[in-house]
């Protein structure tokens, strides 16, 4: 007998591109709730720095995993997977679908794929050598090792990103395998889910002209005020929050290590970046359906009409307008 696999629908794509508004209006289409795939908007007090959907802008749609965290809480993938499914258990009890919405791929996978993370929870002798290691010597000592063992995940992890050099060369320590051959294997794995996966995309000049616009809008909105209020709080730069794109940048303009338009042409430049790295992880994913906004002439209705309908192709119900 063939067990029914539970709905799950995903809308991402890159930062800027439109997610939010659409997410809503699919939300209503399909009487789901939204669960937010963001590593930004979890935490409370980075409203405009993270483009946090407002109250006013979720017309009444329950979201999840917005506003739970304080920024010097650790929020990594294990953390969210566990969240993330806590809160498709609440929706399906309700009896509505689940929206995994934003724009952290890796995040969706581990729902998606119901990644195994148990082996890498527990603190080894391993990690804390590292972990010393990584004040003594740095970021990018740490991080030219993992190139020589693991060319593939050091291309992926940032050298900032220290939790995540250290854990991929822990588990290389651990189990003599690099940590992307595993990640590799757990990717391919069949999702538990009856799942309908969207990447929403615009044209490259489109969507660079959005970021920048975006940008401005937070600096009118008020984000030097929001970061420094931050600052007096006591929140610093070596925490995971505050290396969130909109923060380290108007860090360091706050310390003087850099003048506000030079803060302000790097935010622009590293977020663009950010969206190029975010669309180089959803092409490498199997079974998305790409939703170009050009290809619909920018129609709203058109855009959510063909989400739908792709819905229902792939039997994730109930899909109703």
């Amino acid at each position: 007998m063939k067990i029914l696999k539970k709905p799950l629908i995903i809308l991402t794509g890159p930062t800027a591109v439109g997610k939010t508004k659409l997410s809503i209006a699919l939300a209503k289409a399909v009487n789901g709730e939204i669960i937010s795939a963001d590593s930004m908007q979890v935490y409370k007090h980075m409203d405009i720095g993270s483009a946090k959907i407002k109250k006013e802008e979720m017309c009444g749609v329950p979201h999840y995993l917005i506003d739970v965290l304080e920024p010097d809480e650790e929020f990594h993938v294990v953390r969210f997977q566990e969240m993330a499914k806590q809160a498709m258990s609440e929706i399906y009890a309700k009896g509505k679908i689940p929206i995994l919405a934003g724009g952290t791929g890796f995040y969706i996978q581990a729902v998606v794929k119901d990644i195994d993370f148990s082996k890498e929870s527990e603190k080894s002798p391993v990690r804390e050598e590292l972990e010393k290691l990584a004040e003594e010597k740095g970021c990018t000592y740490l991080h030219e090792r993992l190139q020589q063992i693991d060319p593939k995940s050091a291309e992926k992890i940032h050298a900032n990103n220290v939790k995540r050099v250290i854990r991929a060369l822990e588990y290389f320590e651990l189990t003599g395998k690099p940590i992307s051959a595993h990640n590799e294997e757990e990717a391919s794995k069949e999702s538990p889910y009856n799942v309908a996966y969207f990447v929403l995309n615009d044209i490259r000049e489109k969507l660079y002209e959005r970021i920048d616009a975006r940008v401005d809008a937070m600096l009118q909105e008020g984000l030097v005020d929001e970061v420094s209020l931050l600052a007096k709080k006591g929140y610093t730069k070596d925490m995971v929050s505050m290396q969130g794109l909109g923060y380290k940048e108007i860090l360091s303009y706050l310390d003087g290590s850099c003048t506000l338009d030079e803060a302000v042409y790097i935010l622009k430049r590293d977020t663009r970046h950010f969206a190029k790295r975010q669309l180089t992880w959803f092409k490498r994913e199997k079974d998305v359906i790409w939703v170009n906004k050009q290809e619909f002439a920018y129609q709203e209705d058109k855009i959510l009409d063909y989400i739908l309908e792709n819905c229902k192709k792939r039997g994730v119900l109930p899909c109703r307008k």
